[in-house]
């Protein structure tokens, strides 16, 4: 599998999933600045699941009609960052199957997976 994380990502999450094996770009190292385009364009060009705390993914998908290889937005507002890392860690390593092509919310206590239609 393979992931871009958005520079809004915490560097700790990037680890971890790193530590887990997975094949993580990040923006925050490759281009910090870049545009939402830009940051979808290269998910779309290398394959991958895009990784975000950003909520304006969802409106390119949704409203706009963006084509996605999977976007999963992180909703962890509130909780400590220490704890963020392995609960998005965990989260990738039980759904990994179902995060390519769906639009896959993770929040505290809970995993939305939402498929994209054929």
């Amino acid at each position: 599998m393979k992931i871009v994380a958005h520079e809004s990502v915490a560097a700790g999450i990037v680890l971890r999933l790193r530590q887990d094996g997975i094949d993580v770009i990040s923006i925050a190292e490759l281009s910090p600045g870049i545009d939402d385009d830009s940051v979808m364009n290269e998910a779309n060009t290398n394959a991958a699941v895009l990784l975000t705390a950003d909520k304006d993914f969802g409106e390119l998908v949704d409203r706009l009609g963006r084509v996605h290889h999977g976007i999963v937005p992180v909703r962890l507002s509130g909780l400590p960052p220490e704890s963020k890392p392995d609960l998005v860690g965990d989260a990738v390593a039980e759904h990994q199957h179902e995060l390519a092509g769906s639009f896959t919310v993770i929040s505290p206590g809970a995993i939305r997976v939402r498929r994209a239609l054929p």
